[in-house]
């Protein structure tokens, strides 16, 4: 060390003393209000050098150190965009408990974020935190992008057209089951009766979920209180676990014991049939135990693939759970749809003389698949979508650079209701989709990243199952789930609401997932 950097040592503890000094001379009122005070000017000075620069997206003012705009973006997102978008326009920053996050709204922004380059940007750093507690280690956000694209792959072969012709039976035997023997339908005992849509839609769901990708033999090991374990990992995808996922808050602990139960139960049937040399063709389960094998030869383990079915059923369940869940009570507002719909039913079916199949669902019955189409616009199942900034990236047509370590938020979600691109936007309109009533716009140049070809274009306004690498690619089972639980429901009932005053709830935004404020009642009767 030099002579004159000892000195300038020697100075800085001498000052550091003097202010211990002074601070330690001082009331203890005085030092509380020193201490707390302290990080809110070091707040406001900082944000006040972070506007001044013309490289960075305006930052959304918040008055408390770190929490920034998490009370208002975590409560009400689409009204905070909303008025973030009036005062700064469609590029702007916020503070999310200590994270940077940088929102690009509107089909630009699908293009800017989802299209980014793998280099540029990462969805694994920045949902590992938040989804492995969810699903478990090895799996999903917690691999490195080309083992997660692996996995995809993997997991595709249950998710095609010939795989879906044999799900159809099976999804409407597993609904007239639940029906009959749930006592939330008290037996279909009576010609009415009250639900609540948020009570039976997820076990509905998760019966008929993993009857088709898990089989029978799991299917055959489940009941309600399990529907309910999927419920507890949804809750799981809460902002504060954004940051902090391990949090000893009673969410947490539901979600982590649901998970251990969940991970164990597919566990013991996979080594169940390990040890009895019984691997064959029958559902996912199979699939996964013979051909999880990586590119660079590694095979999963049975923990990781227990867990990698937690993935996938959640994929398969709380999508449809909140979005079959949302259809019944627009409809329930709906009656004149209701039977616009039946009438469809009627007709193709021919009274009843046609078994429903994966083929008629498909292509004659768009007013059905405009229903779903339009119910996903008005709830998209994630309001916001985030990835990793892993080197500097410029906002194309902007002095922009979001730095490295930052974050971006694109929302689909928000676009689906602006008025710019869909008239009358909060209206449940069904014929907007008249002349387009396949699930999602697929036209355009293809990519493959790894587990199959899909569309690369994600600037079109409507995205309800996101795009680029990460699109998910349960869509087409989502429509055939979807499809068949209302094409059953609108032929066997008629519903409302109990209090004819009663509209669609709000929506429930202190889960990631999009769901309606319950309790959400209807009345149900049987149709003569």
């Amino acid at each position: 060390m030099s002579e004159d950097s000892g000195s300038l040592a020697l100075q800085i503890m001498e000052y550091g003393k003097l202010g211990l000094d002074f601070f330690l001379a001082l009331s203890i009122f005085q030092q509380i209000s020193i201490v707390v005070f302290i990080p809110f000017i070091y707040s406001l000075i900082w944000q006040f050098i972070y506007s001044i620069r013309n490289d960075r997206p305006p930052l959304v003012h918040y008055w408390i150190p770190w929490v920034g705009s998490a009370v208002p973006y975590g409560t009400k997102p689409y009204e905070f965009f909303k008025k973030c978008q009036e005062t700064y326009g469609d590029v702007f920053s916020f503070v999310l408990l200590g994270k940077i996050m940088t929102v690009y709204l509107g089909p630009n922004g699908h293009e800017f974020i989802f299209n980014a380059k793998l280099a540029d940007v990462s969805a694994e750093a920045a949902y590992t935190h938040l989804t492995t507690p969810v699903f478990g280690k090895g799996v999903i956000y917690d691999v490195p992008n080309n083992k997660l694209m692996d996995q995809k792959k993997f997991v595709k072969g249950a998710l095609t057209k010939d795989a879906f012709r044999t799900y159809i039976p099976l999804f409407i035997e597993e609904i007239n089951k639940y029906f009959n023997e749930s006592p939330r339908f008290n037996g279909l005992k009576g010609k009415t009766g009250t639900i609540d849509v948020m009570e039976t839609q997820p076990e509905m769901t998760i019966f008929t979920a993993s009857r088709t990708l898990l089989g029978q033999e799991m299917r055959n090991k489940l009941n309600t209180g399990f529907a309910s374990l999927y419920t507890d990992l949804d809750r799981g995808f809460t902002p504060i676990n954004f940051v902090f996922p391990g949090l000893p808050l009673p969410a947490n602990k539901r979600r982590d014991h649901a998970q251990r139960t969940i991970s164990n139960t597919y566990l013991s049937l996979i080594k169940e049939r390990r040890a009895n040399n019984d691997i064959q063709d029958r559902d996912l389960i199979d699939s996964l135990m013979k051909n999880s094998v990586y590119k660079n030869g590694v095979r999963m383990t049975d923990k990781e693939i227990s867990n990698l079915l937690i993935g996938v059923l959640m994929g398969g369940q709380h999508t449809s759970a909140a979005t079959s869940a949302w259809i019944l009570l627009h409809l329930a507002e709906r009656p004149d749809v209701q039977e616009e719909l039946f009438n469809e039913q009627m007709t193709v079916l021919q009274n009843g003389k046609r078994e429903l199949t994966y083929d008629i669902l498909n292509d004659e019955m768009p007013l059905l698949n405009q229903c779903i189409k339009e119910v996903l616009r008005l709830h998209h199942p994630l309001h916001s979508l985030f990835r990793k900034v892993m080197r500097d990236l410029p906002v194309p047509k902007t002095s922009y650079v979001v730095p490295k370590g930052h974050h971006v938020l694109v929302s689909p979600g928000y676009t689906h209701l602006h008025k710019d691109f869909f008239p009358n936007p909060t209206e449940f309109n069904l014929h907007r989709w008249d002349n387009d009533s396949q699930s999602s716009y697929s036209v355009g140049e293809k990519v493959d990243y790894g587990f199959g070809s899909i569309s690369k274009g994600v600037s079109s306004p409507y995205l309800p199952f996101g795009g680029g690498r990460h699109r998910c690619i349960g869509e087409h089972y989502a429509y055939a789930q979807l499809g068949t639980i209302m094409s059953v429901y609108i032929r066997k009932f008629k519903w409302h609401f109990p209090n004819p005053n009663q509209t669609v709830p709000v929506s429930d935004f202190t889960s990631m997932v999009t769901l309606p404020t319950g309790p959400a009642p209807i009345v149900w009767e049987k149709r003569d």
